[in-house]
């Protein structure tokens, strides 16, 4: 038995694009009636919080747990602003990419952030599910200024100026409790996803650390190379800094108003921070006037690193450009174009523990890490004979292919579920489906979900549907 969540009766245009039609018996209200903004501070002895892009607000001890990171904050902490469980904050300068969400502990974040406080307290996770969606990203991109896209910044005035969709009270209640239901089923696939993510990055990272700092034949002489992040290396090898490898530009800024259909490829730090290569037939377009006024071009065999991050490990991700026609590089992206060495080895160095200890060392900052070119010039790098780099290469490129295959099978299969999620909580924080009837049909007396619902999901189902099984079979 298979049942699909229905529209509700009557819909009521809400008067703001970004939310289109909305129930007939639903606000549609300004944030400065929804919310207020909070300026409580000078209390240093609270615990550190961080709002993230990808969980929301968390504990900084856990951010900087089994992590690189350092706590970069402010030894004087009496400007930091409290936040208390049921308050939102955000990062002005990363809302738009989905750094905002409600908290669910007391601590201080600092005075950069913009804390707000709901006027109406019940089922304040119902504005954490929508703030979070990809369609209020999108307005808080429109409302947030700045030269280039790392500069935009959503400011508390314009915050209070945007719409959201207010639900009654009991339909906050019922979407929130279906949706924590949904997470709970997708957190367990995802789970399992990432166990074996984990698993397959760990062989992967032994195969190329071994391959660049021992090189392919196992009986050769080694030197030290006087390189903590390097240990031991062949004796025929040198070790050469980045710097001397090849010359480092910077990305300049690309306004979204040169976003087209059609034009040359244009990589912005998007791109890099949330890929693990650059295909060029998926990157967005621009015109070519704009781009050659406002960007560097890259070509074939350059290496691009994210200059910031949230985390240490977000600084100086490098992708390997191999497009076969000249691209573009936006704002925030630090390109080396080498004059020395195989690009493609250089890449997988860059990538290897070598590249990414000593990257992570070199990050500098409290909200957002930051790297500079000239940092990024002081890295080591294990350097062999050029025809040894090719062969390297040449063989991690074919003894890393299944393991790559199995990798983008398990990322596409968790994308494909996330994305589903997100359609999921797009349609029920929106309107576009009625919760109320999950929650009639499968609410105990004791207010829990019962009959433990599973998600009829596959890869291949991807027209959208919200789809409740039954049978627990997943089928």
């Amino acid at each position: 038995m298979i049942d699909k969540l229905k529209p509700y009766p009557s819909y009521k245009d809400s008067g703001t694009p970004w939310l289109g039609k909305i129930p007939s018996h639903w606000d549609c209200l300004p944030h400065r009636a929804i919310f207020e903004e909070i300026k409580d501070q000078g209390h240093i002895d609270e615990p550190l919080l961080s709002v993230t892009i990808s969980k929301g607000i968390i504990r900084q001890s856990d951010l900087l747990e089994n992590s690189s990171k350092k706590d970069s904050s402010n030894l004087d902490k009496s400007k930091y602003k409290l936040v208390r469980p049921g308050d939102f904050a955000y990062n002005k300068m990363r809302c738009w990419q989905g750094a905002i969400g409600l908290s669910r502990y007391q601590g201080i974040v600092s005075p950069a952030y913009i804390v707000i406080k709901p006027r109406d307290s019940r089922h304040p996770e119902y504005f954490h599910y929508l703030f979070r969606t990809p369609a209020f990203a999108k307005e808080a991109e429109r409302w947030s200024y700045g030269i280039t896209s790392d500069q935009w910044s959503l400011r508390p005035e314009h915050f209070k100026m945007i719409y959201s969709a207010l639900p009654p009270e009991e339909e906050r209640k019922a979407i929130v409790r279906f949706l924590k239901h949904i997470d709970l089923k997708i957190a367990r696939y995802i789970d399992v996803k990432k166990k074996l993510i984990r698993l397959l990055e760990e062989q992967k990272r032994a195969t190329i650390f071994h391959a660049v700092t021992r090189g392919l034949t196992s009986d050769v002489p080694l030197k030290p190379s006087g390189v903590n992040w390097i240990g031991n290396i062949p004796a025929s090898w040198e070790v050469r800094k980045l710097g001397n490898l090849g010359s480092f530009t910077k990305g300049y800024g690309i306004s979204r108003v040169d976003i087209t259909e059609s034009g040359v490829p244009a990589i912005t730090y998007g791109d890099i921070y949330t890929t693990y290569g650059i295909e060029v037939n998926s990157l967005r377009k621009f015109t070519s006037a704009s781009v050659t006024r406002n960007a560097q071009e890259i070509l074939s065999g350059d290496l691009l690193f994210t200059a910031s991050g949230e985390t240490l490990e977000d600084i100086g991700k490098t992708t390997l450009y191999s497009g076969d026609v000249p691209g573009y590089a936006g704002g925030d992206i630090i390109i080396l174009r080498p004059t020395h060495g195989n690009s493609l080895y250089l890449s997988y160095v860059l990538n290897s523990d070598v590249g990414i200890n000593q990257k992570s060392s070199m990050g500098r900052g409290d909200i957002i890490v930051h790297i500079s070119s000239s940092r990024l010039k002081q890295i080591f790098v294990p350097f062999p004979p050029e025809e040894d780099q090719a062969s390297i290469a040449e063989f991690l490129d074919r003894s890393l292919r299944y393991i790559n295959e199995a990798t983008i099978l398990t990322l596409r299969e968790m994308k494909n579920i996330l994305d589903y999620r997100t359609k999921i909580i797009t349609d029920a924080v929106m309107g576009k489906v009625d919760t109320r009837s999950f929650l009639l049909n499968n609410i105990g007396t004791d207010g829990n979900v019962v009959n433990c619902l599973d998600i009829g999901f596959s890869p291949e189902n991807n027209e959208g549907n919200i789809v409740i099984d039954r049978g627990g079979n997943g089928h």
